[in-house]
């Protein structure tokens, strides 16, 4: 690894495996960075300031081309700044010692990735659905952006499962996903993206403002870098809850309007027998049940089960790999 330079360059298999397996560690262990130290914060503070000059407060058709363009070129000038300042990032950790250099790389890998974080906002959703409906809902509006205010017990449920498998994908299958393929650039230019599709990918008007043009770019980014990582968390979703239903999957993730988001949830709703619904967007796997509190405990064992088993397959990579190396 001192000979590897590795600002653009693959670091390789062996250290990009054990640098997951350190944040996933990290992650467990300690959870979110400080705000004011957390990049996805920051990306936040530039989409947010971005936005206010990229969609136009007036829904004027004849501003279509100029809204999409202002908001690609906006977008490709956050993705370019996140993916020259994650390549100097991993510079740096190219420069130090194998082991150091793995556990340092896992450091900034981190932020890029919360299961830790996800998973205590799933639990706090039930723990305030046994206290109160209106503090369930009102938990539940955390994860979510449908209007939460008419929601019973179960749909708050379902609101918050359906976002336990979504953000499964986005915020650890994916991120890990793209590291492997290119590094810590690509990771960072996943969540950058991720994180614009949030604020940006809105279809219509969003707190006074119209995104249907604005936002496209961000929309349809986040689209492509998802669709590969969407099927892999289904696929592991299932396979380590073996249901023999498999081959429901392709129908049930086509009944949502996302291209991606259809395949994480309907692969939870399918390996734990749930409905899950947003009324008059989708319903997938119809013929389940409505779920209880004792799921959303299934639920979230499952996605640790498949967290789980990324950082035992990232271990293993490592030792198998650097067993090799020693031998040749």
């Amino acid at each position: 690894m001192n000979q590897m330079q590795w600002l653009w360059t693959y670091p390789g298999l062996g250290a990009l495996c054990a640098a997951i397996a350190v944040a996933l560690l990290i992650d467990w262990v300690l959870g979110e960075p400080p705000a004011r130290w957390h990049p996805v914060v920051a990306m936040g503070r530039y989409l947010s300031w971005a936005g206010r000059w990229v969609a136009p407060s007036g829904a004027d058709t004849q501003r279509r081309g100029r809204d999409f363009a202002a908001g690609m070129v906006a977008w490709l000038i956050g993705a370019l700044a996140v993916c020259a300042l994650a390549a100097w990032m991993q510079s740096l950790a190219a420069r130090l010692p194998d082991v150091l250099a793995w556990c340092v790389l896992g450091l900034f890998l981190k932020p890029l990735l919360a299961w830790r974080m996800l998973r205590d906002e799933v639990l706090a959703v039930e723990q305030a659905l046994a206290s109160s409906l209106s503090a369930g809902r009102e938990r539940v509006g955390h994860l979510v952006s449908r209007d939460v205010q008419t929601l019973d017990a179960s749909e708050v449920r379902q609101s918050a499962l359906s976002s336990l498998a979504e953000n499964l994908n986005d915020s650890v299958v994916a991120p890990l996903f793209w590291f492997l393929i290119g590094g810590l650039p690509a990771a960072a230019l996943y969540r950058w993206a991720n994180t614009a599709d949030a604020m940006w990918g809105y279809p219509g008007q969003w707190r006074g403002q119209y995104w249907a043009w604005a936002g496209k770019w961000a929309a349809r980014a986040d689209d492509v870098l998802s669709w590969l990582p969407a099927r892999l968390t289904a696929i592991l979703l299932l396979i380590l809850r073996p249901c023999g239903r498999l081959s429901e999957l392709w129908r049930t993730a086509r009944s949502t309007p996302s291209p991606n988001g259809g395949w994480p949830m309907g692969a939870l709703a399918l390996a734990l027998g749930l409905r899950l619904e947003k009324p008059g967007v989708y319903r997938l796997n119809p013929d389940g049940r409505p779920p209880q509190a004792c799921d959303t405990a299934a639920a979230l064992r499952l996605c640790q089960r498949v967290v789980w088993g990324l950082a035992a397959a990232a271990i293993l990579v490592t030792v198998l790999l650097s067993g090799f190396e020693g031998r040749v």
